[in-house]
């Protein structure tokens, strides 16, 4: 297992402004790595910007293309090599499949899955050229489950754990890594921030704080392993730890 050192990498985060993407740049700042802030809510970047020592922060849709490309042309001008990306933004979808709005449906798509296609795309010539790349993908642990009212979401995030599995095969070759990760229930303003941390929910399962969830993205990053599950119930810690072999 090739362990990398976060110091000096510059490392996209889409969806940083709050939960589990504004966790991880929070970690990779403190671990002397570059992180660069995508997201559309504008005040919210340019605070968690100030934050983290003027970290590059790029308005970002990634659904827009036109901002994708901005977003990969603003980190190469500021830093010149882009050497991770994490997957983050998506957004949720909770309703039965017979009263599936599917415009809805087709927005969610665009969200959790092409966009993230569209990112990694965009960022492939720079990582080639250095013949190192670390890429993450968040998905979801609904697609380890038949959850009712959530049949549309982890439809979405299953397309991306397949995406997933073929592009970690199909760069390789390039010296890019492909990772997965599959949080379960997280206390995030994600599904209208329902959830708090460490609160119970039905038998077994607890909601995870993002810092915790974070803490594992960051372990994909550094270590390039295929597929990381997050388990339901309470944390555990070392999941988070960085393996010796």
């Amino acid at each position: 297992m090739d362990v990398v050192d976060l110091a000096a990498m510059t490392v996209i985060v889409t969806g940083a402004s709050s939960g589990i993407g504004e966790a991880t740049a929070r970690l990779l700042y403190d671990a002397g790595a570059r992180p660069v802030l995508a997201a559309r809510r504008v005040e919210r970047l340019q605070a968690l910007s100030v934050e983290l020592g003027g970290a590059l922060a790029v308005p970002t849709d990634v659904t827009n293309r036109d901002d994708v490309r901005r977003l990969v042309q603003a980190t190469l001008q500021r830093h010149g090599r882009i050497d991770g990306l994490i997957n983050n933004a998506g957004v949720s979808l909770h309703e039965s499949l017979d009263r599936l709005d599917l415009d809805l449906f087709a927005r969610v798509l665009d969200v959790n899955v092409i966009s993230v296609m569209a990112m990694t795309q965009a960022v492939l010539p720079a990582m080639r050229a250095q013949r190192f790349g670390r890429i993450v993908n968040i998905s979801s642990g609904t697609t380890r489950m038949a959850l009712p009212g959530a049949g549309g979401y982890a439809a979405t995030k299953a397309a991306l754990n397949m995406l997933t599995s073929v592009a970690r095969v199909e760069l390789e070759k390039d010296g890019i890594a492909v990772s997965l990760v599959l949080p379960s229930i997280t206390a995030t303003e994600f599904g209208g921030g329902r959830y708090q941390p460490g609160a119970p929910m039905r038998p077994g399962m607890v909601a995870h704080s993002p810092d915790y969830v974070a803490r594992v993205v960051v372990r994909a990053l550094r270590t390039g392993e295929e597929r990381l599950d997050i388990p339901h119930g309470p944390e555990q810690p070392e999941l988070t730890a960085i393996p010796t072999t």
